[in-house]
């Protein structure tokens, strides 16, 4: 006999930030916009009534969403934090030298940015810590940026991360059952 150990995991993306798309904000912390209260209302009802963890970035943007989760534990997990997108943060992408943003853009798996990460740093952090949860019987929100869940979604379906951009367009507020 075969005992089946059923899991629901959660994948959720933060709501949208206050900050416009032309700033590279990676692990910058950064405010939420005020739509903050309509998009809980949204994706709380795409949720079990209680889930027993809720794993979280320590930043305040996704923070602030997984504390509105009914939950019996919740854990900040470093590891669940965006790609470090160092000299980058909080700058204008138009304004990212070209010799600096050009090789990132054709390899963005291997190439690091100046004092960052590359993908392939984060997808080591990212399905380092997945892999070593006990998911076994337990409902779990993951609540973290679009880079960790593109890395996660890419992990479990064994997608190259190479197309990870292409595949997984998470849009604020998302809420991926797996």
């Amino acid at each position: 006999m075969t005992l089946v150990c059923k899991m629901e995991v959660y994948l959720i993306r933060h709501t949208t930030p206050d900050i416009s798309k032309e700033i590279c904000y990676g692990q910058s912390d950064i405010a939420l916009a005020k739509s903050f209260h309509e998009e809980v209302h949204m994706i709380l009802p795409q949720l079990p009534n209680k889930v027993d963890e809720v794993y979280t970035s320590p930043l305040s943007r996704c923070l602030q969403l997984a504390e509105m989760i009914p939950h019996k534990m919740l854990k900040e997990v470093l590891q669940l934090q965006e790609m470090n997108f160092g000299e980058w943060e909080l700058k204008r992408w138009d304004d990212i030298p070209e010799d600096e943003l050009n090789p990132w853009m054709e390899n963005f798996v291997n190439e690091r940015v100046t004092n960052g990460e590359s993908m392939q740093m984060l997808a080591d952090r990212v399905v380092g810590w997945y892999s070593g949860l006990q998911l076994s019987g337990k409902k779990v929100a993951i609540v973290t940026h679009a880079g960790p869940l593109r890395i996660l979604l890419s992990h479990i379906n064994q997608t190259p991360l190479e197309e990870a951009f292409q595949r997984y367009n998470v849009k604020y507020g998302e809420v991926i059952v797996i």
